[in-house]
């Protein structure tokens, strides 16, 4: 009983000193954030509840694997309302952290499109799926980026609102080092929220199967401080000769995808 005590305590330890000693990783946006830590929460919970389970598993086990015969199990009120409350408490906790995050705006956006009011320095982006590509344009700058694998610029720390929607069939928006994702639906436009936090390039895609050339739908965010950002919307705006360039661009990829297309067996 000491040695099997002694074992579990050390396995408790063991993890403990693990999730003490494993750095915080730097948060790309505060979905992310957000998400990661419900994550971490959860798995807090789950760690030691699945060590005390196997314990008990295992002395079990070895406590009784010398017996002929199993003895009926008494009556342990105590014992009864000790699990029923733990186990509400730990219910209860789960649901209050997942509420905490599913309620929060930059998880669950439930805004219409007309109520996006956007303050000084935030961002709209409209970005509208279509076989195989992205539309992408910022409404505010009455800017729309040429290239359909475009690459979306944003600021850090600003508040960023991304307009989902699709042209024709269902498409999804997914950005996971971003921690964004939403379905683009024809007809309807889906808005999710957010604000990065750590400057980069972070890959997009779509993440639902749409067609024979569904691998190609690539984009990509990228982060910048607010300057930067105000630079390359200036850019765009001013530059006809860089989006004549996207242009003849998009139109070798539209021409590979037809391509793709027309090869494509078709079936009756």
């Amino acid at each position: 009983m000491k040695r099997s005590r002694l074992v579990l305590a050390s396995l408790l330890s063991a993890v403990a000193l693990s999730l003490a000693a494993d750095p915080v990783a730097a948060q790309t946006s505060v979905s992310a954030e957000l998400i990661n830590g419900l994550n971490e929460k959860l798995l807090l919970v789950a760690i030691p509840i699945t060590l005390l389970v196997e314990g008990i598993l295992i002395y079990t086990v070895y406590r009784f694997k010398d017996a002929d015969e199993a003895k009926p199990t008494k009556e342990n009120r105590r014992l009864e309302i000790t699990w029923t409350v733990a186990t509400a408490i730990i219910l209860l906790f789960v649901g209050v952290a997942s509420y905490g995050v599913l309620a929060n705006e930059n998880i669950s956006f439930e805004q219409d499109e007309q109520e996006i009011a956007p303050e000084e320095g935030d961002v709209v982006v409209h970005m509208e799926a279509f076989q195989w590509g992205w539309q992408a344009s910022y409404p505010q700058e009455d800017t729309e980026l040429a290239s359909t694998a475009p690459t979306v610029v944003i600021p850090a720390g600003e508040d960023v609102y991304f307009n989902i929607t699709s042209s024709d069939v269902l498409h999804a928006f997914h950005v996971p080092e971003l921690g964004l994702k939403q379905d683009a639906m024809p007809g309807q436009s889906n808005v999710i929220k957010t604000v990065a936090l750590e400057e980069g390039t972070y890959q997009g895609y779509c993440a639902e199967f749409c067609g024979v050339a569904h691998s190609q739908m690539y984009f990509e965010i990228q982060v910048v401080s607010q300057d930067e950002y105000q630079q390359f919307i200036a850019e765009q705006q001013g530059d006809g000769a860089s989006s004549d360039l996207d242009a003849d661009a998009d139109e070798d990829v539209v021409r590979a995808h037809d391509e793709t297309l027309s090869q494509a067996p078709i079936r009756a």
